[in-house]
């Protein structure tokens, strides 16, 4: 087999195969083989039809057909290692010429991944926000605290804000009850917003029994969109207790005996979490910092295929998930399609391009991926999605995804490299030490940047 390879440009190549005819024989072979056990001759036993009577009633093209679409396969294959292209995606074949008895000739476009130069990244520097915890933090975090531990008791009088009203509505639209327009027994705290537009004025100031009509805009159902005419009768109103803020609230609320010890260890866990959201906020500042000094050919075939496949994942799967259309969504978020679109397409060039960068770094810092980092991001993946460790586990080997996840490793450890060569500052002007951030979480910053739908991080 003689192969050569053309460059069509950066990320493109054409190669062109010639296939000598002996080395089609066992292709050949496996052709009649397998029309033997799929056709029937009379005077022949089942797999035993010779290979001139193929030929004569089925036609030799159709055994050259068999033979060649089980051989190119391997001589594309062949032709790849030869030519040390790491090709990306399905190659588009093209048989050229096939002379029976003589030679196979054939033609295989497909992109490859480009050759990059990755320069001198030391000098990267980024600033990134102070770890400060305030006073003020500290006392919404206990706060949020408190209101887990409210409780609610039965009050005769009128609603108020903050009070736990339980309702009966029923909705019209156009004088007609809707099918899915009625409800009974809803609880709802005054203020809270999460109902509809209107019903705070309409319930407050009345008692149990008490009932009112308002208009407003429904949100979802059969007429979502549509002004309806809402009646809403009060059943019960609760008031809402929060605990007192004393040493007896930290004893029930946490293993602390006063509450000086819990503001104190709430601030110490605030301050590890924005210790946390730093290291993050590093590693997103590095990489576009890197991004932007390493030029990326783009594979366009590459590009559209991941823009298609993000675009699926939403409306299919995430945005299905919620009951929401892909034209719903974009009403909600306020962009048009085109805005859309020029939005995924971003996200994913940024995708393939970190990809790019950084298993460069890989094989140029020749990072290698050990088998406790391996299990540490599995167990993490597999928290992530809900799975246990097991599961997760099992699922990465049936679908073939192990290379998958020592690439997202191999990322987290290259990007964790450039990350420790730059110089980290934060907003008060004092060099950050990130040494004690695990290369694990980096790989999640890494994954985030390479795979997480633009869409969908706008959603929240």
């Amino acid at each position: 087999m003689k192969s050569a390879v053309e460059t069509l440009n950066p990320t493109r190549v054409r190669l062109t195969v010639e296939v000598p005819f002996e080395e089609l024989k066992p292709s050949l072979d496996a052709a009649y083989k397998k029309i033997n056990q799929q056709v029937s001759v009379p005077g022949f036993r089942k797999g035993k039809i010779p290979a001139r009577v193929i030929d004569q009633r089925f036609g030799r093209g159709a055994v050259l057909e068999e033979a060649v679409n089980d051989a190119l396969p391997k001589f594309y294959t062949e032709a790849v290692n030869e030519g040390e292209l790491n090709p990306l995606g399905q190659p588009e074949v093209d048989i050229t010429e096939l002379k029976d008895g003589e030679l196979l000739t054939f033609t295989a476009e497909v992109d490859i991944r480009p050759a990059l130069e990755i320069p001198d990244y030391s000098g990267i520097e980024v600033t990134v926000d102070a770890v400060e915890v305030t006073d003020e933090d500290v006392e919404k975090s206990v706060e949020q605290l408190r209101e887990r531990f409210a409780t609610t008791s039965p009050v005769e009088r009128a609603a108020a804000e903050g009070d736990i009203v339980t309702l009966d509505l029923e909705a019209k639209v156009d004088g007609e009850v809707l099918e899915d327009g009625v409800a009974k027994g809803v609880d709802y705290t005054i203020g809270s917003g999460q109902l509809l537009d209107g019903i705070d004025e309409a319930v407050t100031g009345l008692e149990a029994g008490g009932t009112a009509t308002f208009t407003s805009e429904l949100k979802g159902g059969s007429a979502e969109g549509k002004e309806a005419e809402v009646k809403v009768e009060v059943t019960a109103v609760k008031s809402r207790e929060l605990p007192a803020l004393d040493d007896e609230f930290a004893q029930l609320a946490s293993e602390f005996d006063t509450l000086e010890e819990l503001k104190a260890d709430s601030r110490e866990r605030l301050a590890r979490m924005k210790k946390f959201d730093q290291a993050t906020q590093a590693q997103e500042k590095v990489l576009d910092e890197l991004l932007k000094l390493v030029e990326v050919p783009m594979p366009e075939k590459l590009l559209e295929d991941e823009v298609n496949t993000r675009k699926h994942n939403l409306e299919h799967h995430q945005l299905g998930q919620m009951g929401l259309t892909l034209a719903k969504y974009l009403e909600i978020q306020g962009k048009t399609a085109e805005e859309f679109d020029a939005e995924l397409k971003e996200q994913a060039e940024k995708g393939i391009r970190t990809q790019f960068v950084l298993d460069e770094i890989v094989n140029k810092e020749k990072l290698s991926v050990g088998q406790d980092e391996l299990t540490e991001h599995l167990m993490r993946r597999a928290q992530s999605s809900g799975m246990s460790p097991d599961q997760f586990a099992q699922a990465v080997v049936e679908q073939g995804q192990v290379p998958m996840l020592v690439g997202e490793v191999a990322r987290g450890k290259a990007l964790a490299t450039v990350v420790e060569a730059a110089t980290v500052k934060d907003t008060n002007g004092e060099v950050v030490d990130l040494e004690d951030e695990e290369e694990t979480e980096t790989a999640e910053t890494v994954e985030a940047a390479a795979s997480e739908d633009a869409e969908a991080k706008n959603e929240g």
